[in-house]
């Protein structure tokens, strides 16, 4: 048997891995094997982008070459372009169009490529998606549903920035960097070159610490914002709360606390990126000044024309764009770096409970259960269940109760094989459920829990969950058998009628017998009843049970319950007491026994006899209810309700 793997459900932060293997890891999903139209978008996109930034560089030219025609040292105007002579009127529209060229181009390679990275989106977050539910039992106890869906969703969200930064920014300015490098030593010479390099090598060591530091900031206010969100949240969703303790003052006083935290990183976070913007603008306005004063005294030289100090400073200009975009550029592509490596190490993680390689499915015959000397612990500090032993017989229904922490809903997850046991073994018609696939197990068997948790959707599709394929007749049907039909279509909108998040907009017992329907709809051999009563109201607890009882009917039923009420007509009641069977027999044997199930009966009973008591007493009239209390009764009438109430504490 498969034993506990321990740190098998450990934190999803790793230590962090670098770039490259980051990029290594995504880029599958860029570069998709079966998908040659995809794999033609990349190809195309690189393409479009060399084109793009060839254009970028020709821009500055056209208008150096429209700038010395119209100077043409002195009255000249016209001027000579790779042996063609143009005036400035034309070398200006040529301006004109190069720069819409390199727009379209730049466009076309954005959108060419919007379908490689919204198709690398969908299939990451798709396989961590499929890969949670994956994840065994206990993974999911020991996290955070919230912190799990942020992580999907940052997740998410970083592929793209990820992508389109590192794509369609990262790579665009590299290849810019190496083409003004190029112009500037091939149109002038070295000495410009190492100029403007030393100005980018400056400029970008400037960011990258700048950055860095207001990443901290950044992370302060980002929690201070963070904190204040949640104090209100709690606050008004707690609204009831305040308003019995008369604590708004104190709720204001919280969130205002915490405001001030954020009044205080969010004055930082301004003030630090007014200081990266003022260092970025010396460093290239000492570049830029540098590289247009060694022009003037190229002019002076001879060596160089106007038009080239005007190449000079478009040249530049053009460049501190993708200069000012580098502080974004880094500071995304690293936290989008986090966020991936979140969503990796989801990936990475083994499920506790998978499939063997040879695993068969299920073939169930007649139904038949058995627990052959089952031992399991959730840890090493405590074993919850001790050498279980128990048939539930096809078509019989056996119970299984106990005080709370005896190790019953220990069983049913075992059942469903979100645990495997450390030692013995389960059987579906003598077949090892450890040996077949969890899809068929978990077909075979049906489950009606005690807190029952619907979609946030339609009623139909809530009961349709049961089996997705059903038709509206076959709904209808399960929904009349599970006695929730007259309320479904008296509801504002029938069976299309929203449920709420969590089934919020209905009752217990209306979930309930959503729960049933379902239930009934799936049509397992197994059915498996984990508490599904003990959260309701005598008289609904009544009203649900009576559907159980159709619903288990034929089937091999195990009942888990707290309330022995429910299980008084099973066909066998075992009795559990701290991970061990320690009576087993029917109802009325239990209790001729007079053992742990008759103590438990007794005491239960006496409970239902005094909220009875309690319920009858504030129907009757205000003589009767003071001589009840006074334990006094006289009269008849007080006479004849002393009757029933030892009617029913005698059962």
């Amino acid at each position: 048997m498969l034993q506990h793997v321990p740190g098998s459900a450990a934190g999803l932060r790793k230590p962090r891995t670098s770039l490259s293997t980051t990029w290594r890891k995504l880029w599958p999903y860029l570069w998709p094997t079966g998908r040659r139209d995809l794999i033609a978008r990349v190809l195309a996109t690189f393409a479009l982008l060399l084109i793009a930034k060839l254009l970028t560089i020709a821009v500055p030219y056209s208008y150096k070459w429209a700038t010395d025609a119209l100077v043409g040292h002195g009255h000249v105007h016209r001027y000579a372009v790779f042996g063609w002579v143009a005036g400035p009127l034309v070398l200006t529209l040529l301006y004109g169009l190069l720069r819409i060229a390199m727009a379209a181009f730049t466009q076309a390679r954005d959108a060419v490529f919007a379908a490689v990275a919204m198709h690398a989106v969908r299939r990451l977050a798709n396989d961590v998606f499929v890969h949670l539910h994956l994840l065994s039992l206990r993974f999911h106890l020991e996290r955070k549903i919230g912190g799990l869906t942020r992580v999907l969703e940052r997740g998410r969200n970083a592929i793209e920035t990820f992508v389109r930064t590192a794509v369609l920014v990262a790579v665009p300015t590299a290849v810019e960097f190496v083409l003004i490098l190029a112009v500037f030593f091939f149109q002038f010479d070295w000495r410009y070159t190492l100029a403007v390099a030393m100005m980018i090598l400056a400029y970008m060591a400037f960011t990258l610490v700048a950055t860095n530091w207001r990443i901290g900031i950044r992370r302060s206010m980002n929690e201070s914002d963070m904190d204040a969100n949640t104090k209100a949240l709690d606050s008004l969703l707690n609204y009831e709360t305040v308003k019995y303790f008369g604590a708004e003052p104190r709720e204001a006083m919280r969130y205002d606390k915490s405001m001030a935290r954020y009044e205080q990183t969010s004055i930082k976070s301004y003030t630090s990126l007014t200081l990266l913007n003022f260092g970025q603008a010396v460093i290239f306005t000492l570049g830029l000044t540098m590289v247009m004063a060694m022009s003037i005294a190229g002019i002076k030289a001879g060596h160089n024309s106007i038009g080239d100090f005007v190449l000079i400073n478009a040249m530049m200009i053009q460049l501190y764009q993708p200069l000012n975009f580098l502080g974004m550029v880094y500071r995304d592509i690293r936290q989008a770096k986090i966020d991936l490596e979140m969503m990796f190490d989801i990936l990475a993680k083994h499920p506790e409970i998978a499939d063997r390689p040879d695993a068969k499915p299920l073939v169930v015959t007649g139904g038949h259960l058995r627990f052959e000397d089952v031992h399991f612990r959730y840890d090493l500090s405590r074993e919850i269940l001790k050498g279980v032993s128990f048939d539930v017989p096809p078509g019989r229904t056996v119970a299984i109760v106990g005080a709370s922490g005896a190790g019953k809903s220990t069983i049913s997850r075992l059942i469903f094989r979100f645990y495997e046991p450390w030692s013995g073994r389960i059987t579906i018609d003598g077949q090892d459920i450890g040996d077949v696939t969890q899809r068929s197990l978990r077909a075979a068997i049906g489950m009606v829990p005690q807190d029952t948790v619907l979609f946030n959707d339609t009623l139909a599709y809530n009961i349709r969950y049961g089996r997705a394929e059903a038709s509206d007749a076959e709904v209808r049907e399960a929904a009349r058998l599970a006695q929730i039909d007259r309320f479904i279509e008296s509801a504002p909108g029938g069976y299309r009628a929203q449920v709420g998040e969590r089934g919020l907009k209905l009752s217990g017992g209306e979930k309930q017998r959503i729960a049933i329907a379902r239930t009934i709809l799936k049509g397992p051999p197994i059915l498996v009843l984990d508490e599904a009563t003990s959260a309701l109201d005598t008289l609904t607890e009544q009203e649900i049970q009576a559907a159980l009882d159709r619903v288990s009917r034929g089937r091999t039923t195990l009942v888990i319950a707290h309330r022995l009420s429910t299980v008084v007509n099973a066909d066998e009641i075992l009795v559990l007491d701290q991970g061990e069977i320690v009576e087993r027999g029917s109802h009325a044997a239990l209790l001729a026994e007079g053992g742990l199930y008759a103590d438990m009966w007794n005491r239960q009973n006496e409970v239902r006899r005094a909220e009875e008591i309690l319920r009858r007493a504030a129907q009757a009239e205000p003589a009767a209810v003071r001589v009840e209390l006074d334990g006094e009764p006289n009269g008849p009438e007080a006479q004849s309700y002393s009757e029933e109430s030892e009617d029913i504490a005698l059962g």
